[in-house]
């Protein structure tokens, strides 16, 4: 899925084609780096203006002012290429033009401390726009780490980019992980000043289980039974604009079109879709979509075992 103005192109031939953004063409088939064929493996988003409504069926569409730079591909050297999947790599090249700080603690939930990455301009003109990356790992495993080369990235760029941990499940079931993403969007909006970040320009990116995350920060907003406390309460959760990368957004309809979701959902969810429903449909991002919601960016491979394409067309049809 991608975004753009106008049709797709190649848009009957059985893949999806990102229409062009930022100078690059991408082809998705499948998670995992097998058939991409852009030259470094980068895909960028670099939009400052608003944006139009007729996309293509296929693609997400984007509302209002988006303005993000998200390199989705390349400059994470992951192992396997589990790209955005948590994997913990050697850490990522920082140049002088950047501040690269590990191990921020941003809340502490029953004690627990849950840090982040951060990444940000040496120099420049701020308050910068703010992006905040949510690792995968099926609810239940996974590392901040795999985002830091993003954060690098981002941050040569202008932006102030951090990666963040969040509770597991099983120890730590639904909804510990949604109170924590939005204790982390609480936690950079309140320290803006300390790092040069603009407040209204805070963006979230995510793959997999970190995609489903930063969906259901774009369509949540301020709601306050999603809040938690784990610090900062009072200031917004909202977000700017979200990318999301191959994360579900209905969990009701995940059985029998993943290859996981038997295992994965009942430990995240406290069961499985006949005992827990009512927590599959609360978590599902889904059931709290509405057109007012985060311009978003949704990217989905069409042959993806753990998350169906549906997913994201059914989130793309809510948003419109």
């Amino acid at each position: 899925m991608g975004v753009g103005q106008g049709e797709a192109a190649g848009a009957g031939d059985g893949k999806d084609t990102l229409p062009r953004a930022g100078g690059f063409q991408q082809v998705l088939d499948r998670r995992g780096g097998i058939d991409y064929p852009v030259s470094r493996s980068v895909l960028m988003i670099c939009l400052a203006q608003p944006a139009r409504r007729s996309f293509a069926v296929r693609f997400e569409t984007i509302r209002g002012w988006l303005i993000a730079a998200i390199f989705i591909f390349g400059a994470m050297s992951l192992a396997g290429g589990a790209w955005a999947q948590g994997t913990k790599n050697a850490g990522p090249v920082v140049p002088d033009s950047v501040v690269f700080e590990k191990g921020i603690t941003y809340s502490e939930p029953g004690g627990e401390a849950l840090k982040l990455n951060l990444a940000r301009p040496k120099v420049g003109k701020g308050p910068f726009p703010a992006v905040i990356c949510i690792h995968g790992g099926g609810f239940r495993a996974g590392s901040r780490d795999g985002y830091d080369g993003l954060c690098v990235e981002l941050a040569k760029r202008g932006y102030v980019a951090a990666t963040v941990s969040y509770r597991l499940a099983p120890k730590s079931p639904y909804p510990a992980a949604i109170h924590d993403v939005k204790a982390a969007v609480r936690w950079v909006r309140a320290n803006a000043e300390k790092y040069d970040v603009d407040p209204d320009r805070i963006g979230v990116t995510g793959g997999s289980a970190g995609g489903h995350l930063a969906q259901f920060l774009g369509v949540t907003g301020d709601e306050p039974q999603f809040e938690g406390h784990g610090g900062n309460e009072g200031i917004s959760s909202r977000v700017a604009c979200v990318v999301n990368v191959f994360g579900p957004s209905d969990f009701t309809r995940s059985y029998g079109k993943s290859v996981d979701a038997a295992e994965v959902l009942p430990l995240f969810l406290g069961g499985n879709l006949t005992t827990a429903r009512a927590r599959h449909v609360e978590a599902s991002p889904l059931t709290w979509a509405s057109k007012g919601d985060a311009p978003t960016l949704g990217i989905q491979g069409t042959e993806d075992k753990y998350v169906a394409h549906e997913q994201a067309v059914w989130m793309v049809d809510a948003l419109k």
